[in-house]
Formats: structure tokens, C-alpha cells, sequence
């Protein structure tokens, strides 16, 4: 049978329930799956794109126990939201966030919309984040498709689609009387089973219904090699595209319990208004050019980084000493963040 015609199948009703039974027993414990506060579950959606699980949990505690509500976040100011998400990056997902607190606050009574098409409306939520946030906290039958939903739709109808096709598939295969938990069913197994690289097939709870497996088996004979999915090695290379590489030479200049920080101009198209070491345009001379204290290496979206760090007594135009015991409130980037670590400044 192809898996493409789940679609319209008999069998429909027992790939959703395998999938369902196997989500219910093997989930991952994650704390915004205890909750239907759409506040909750909108912060965790927005934190989860493009970073790792792993790397979310600390800042999403951190998170709610400084803004435990919308109104909360509303009333904060820019800075102090940017601070609490200083570490996970895509700094523009928080303004974005304080901005649709804002939205929320003066314009909907504090409270989310009930449907997708309506939290689309909202600054910062696309149809990925009003179709979760709609599904799993307001129970409305509709599918969401992020990068693991994607990998498995493509795999189980054994075809390359173009995004319209695969929103359609999703829909399709939803449940629904459980949209919540057959979306987050179908983003956990694109997650821990069917993945980008090295997929584990022989775990998979709907292999039975996935083309890309049968033709592996050779008991697909009607998918043909230009229409089946890609290879999980090529599909994430592709994805990946070619990184830049760059080199940076950063001051860390501290004493008396304060650092020298420098802030990156309000209309930078990165990290806008974000605070770091200072850096020079080229390799240090002179005493300092002796050898780094400590090389990086850090990524930020396409480039690849080798930050050396020097230390020093070093003045640079525009820095400001600042308090070590002020930098929780600063918005520090990502990279100063982990050097402060490393010289236990933080």
C-alpha cells in the first residue's frame, strides 16, 4: 500500500491511532506539554523555532519567572526581555514577543485569540505558531507543519512536495478529535525517530505506511527514484547551504567588578542595540598580539566565527565599564555571554 493513500484510505484510522499510541507512551517529558495556557504554550513555540530542546529548558523556566504572564511581559521594557533571552539567539523572536504582548494587552483584553487565522494577525506569529497554539490550546482541528513535520510527510508519501502540498498531507492525516496531541505526535517522531540523518526505521510506529521505507524494501515499485523524498544526508546538506567563515579579535578588559562592554548600534541588522566586548576590525598589534587567552568558535545563522579573545587594559571608543552585578539586566549577546562564562566574570 502507498503511503500517499493514507489520504483517502480505509487505513487512515489505524496510521493515526499507532501514531497517537506510540506519542502517548514514548513522549518526551516537557514542561510546556503540562499546560494548555496558550501564553505558555505560545512562548515555548516561539523559543523551539530554530533552536534546540535542550538548549530551551533553562531559559523557558528563566523566562516565566520573570514574566509569568502576558501582562507582565507587556509591562516590561525592551531591554529587560532581551536580557532574559540573552543566550537563545534570533534576538528579533523577542522583540517580536514584547511586541505581541503589548498587542494582547491593549488590544484583546489580555487574552489569545481562539483560532488560527485570527493569532496570525498578531506581530511575530506565522501560520506555524497559530496552527500549535490554536491546536494544542484551543483543540481547532488544523495541522501545523514545521522542519520535522515536513521530513515526515515527504517520507511517508515517498515524493518531493512543494510547501502547499505538504500543509494539504498534514491536514489530511490530523486527528481530529486530538489535534494538539496529533501535531505534537508527528513533530516528536520527526524529532527522535524519523531523522534528518540516520533515521531509526525499524522504531518507527507508521513505518508500515511510509513509501520511502517500502521502496528501500523494494516493495514500492510504482515510486519512482526522481519523485521519491530526498536521502536524509543530502536533505540536510542542502538545507544547510554554505557557510561563511570570519575572524573576530575581542577585549576583555575588567576590574574592579566591571567590565567594559560596547553597545551595537540601534540600526545594525544584527542583534540591534545588543551589548558585547569591544572588537577590533583586524589582529591586534603589539602587546597584545602575543598570543590569545582563550579562541572561540561560534555560529550565528550562515557564519562561522573564530573569536580571539585578548585581555587587557585596552580603552576602545564608545565602550562603558559596567557593573558585573548589572549584567543580568544587560541584553549581552550570546557570544559575550559565553567568554563572561568562561573567565567566571558571570
Amino acid at each position: 500500500m502507498r503511503a500517499a493513500a493514507l489520504n483517502n484510505s480505509k487505513d487512515l484510522p489505524a496510521f493515526r491511532r499507532a501514531l497517537l499510541r506510540w506519542y502517548d507512551r514514548h513522549s518526551r517529558d516537557l514542561p510546556w506539554r503540562k499546560t494548555r495556557d496558550p501564553y505558555r504554550v505560545w512562548l515555548s513555540e516561539i523559543m523551539l523555532q530554530q533552536t534546540r530542546v535542550a538548549a530551551v529548558l533553562e531559559h523557558y523556566r528563566i523566562f516565566l519567572e520573570r514574566f509569568p504572564n502576558v501582562g507582565a511581559l507587556a509591562a516590561a521594557n525592551e531591554d529587560a526581555v532581551l536580557a532574559t533571552w540573552s543566550g537563545l539567539g534570533y534576538y528579533r523572536r523577542a522583540r517580536m514577543l514584547h511586541q505581541c504582548a503589548i498587542e494582547l494587552v491593549q488590544n484583546h483584553e489580555s487574552r489569545f485569540p481562539q483560532s488560527a487565522e485570527t493569532l496570525q494577525t498578531l506581530p511575530g506569529i506565522g501560520r506555524y505558531t497559530a496552527a500549535a497554539v490554536a491546536s494544542i490550546v484551543f483543540h481547532e482541528p488544523v495541522a501545523v507543519v514545521d522542519g520535522n513535520v515536513e521530513r515526515v510527510v515527504q517520507r511517508l508519501t515517498g515524493r518531493t512536495l512543494r510547501q502547499p502540498q505538504i500543509w494539504q498531507h498534514a491536514q489530511l492525516l490530523l486527528k481530529p478529535s486530538r489535534p494538539g496531541d496529533f501535531n505534537q505526535a508527528m513533530m516528536e517522531l520527526g524529532a527522535t525517530v524519523c531523522l534528518p540523518r540516520d533515521p531509526k526505521c525499524p522504531t518507527c510506529p507508521v513505518r508500515k505506511w511510509c513509501a520511502t521505507e517500502q521502496s528501500r524494501q523494494g516493495t514500492n515499485k510504482t515510486i519512482t527514484m526522481e519523485r521519491r523524498a530526498p536521502s536524509p544526508g543530502k536533505a540536510s546538506a542542502l538545507s544547510k547551504g554554505r557557510q561563511t567563515r570570519k575572524e573576530v579579535w575581542c577585549l576583555l578588559n575588567q576590574r574592579d567588578g566591571r567590565v567594559r562592554l560596547v553597545q551595537r548600534p540601534k540600526n545594525s541588522p544584527l542583534m540591534p542595540g545588543m551589548w558585547e566586548l569591544p572588537s577590533l576590525p583586524q589582529k591586534p598589534r603589539r602587546a597584545l598580539a602575543s598570543v590569545p587567552w582563550r579562541t572561540f568558535h561560534h555560529s550565528i545563522t550562515t557564519t562561522d566565527y573564530t573569536v580571539y579573545v585578548h585581555r587587557g587594559p585596552v580603552r576602545v571608543a564608545k565602550s562603558k565599564w559596567t557593573s558585573v552585578a548589572d549584567l543580568p539586566r544587560f541584553p549581552v549577546t550570546g557570544l559575550t555571554r559565553k567568554i563572561l562564562k568562561a573567565a567566571s566574570i558571570i
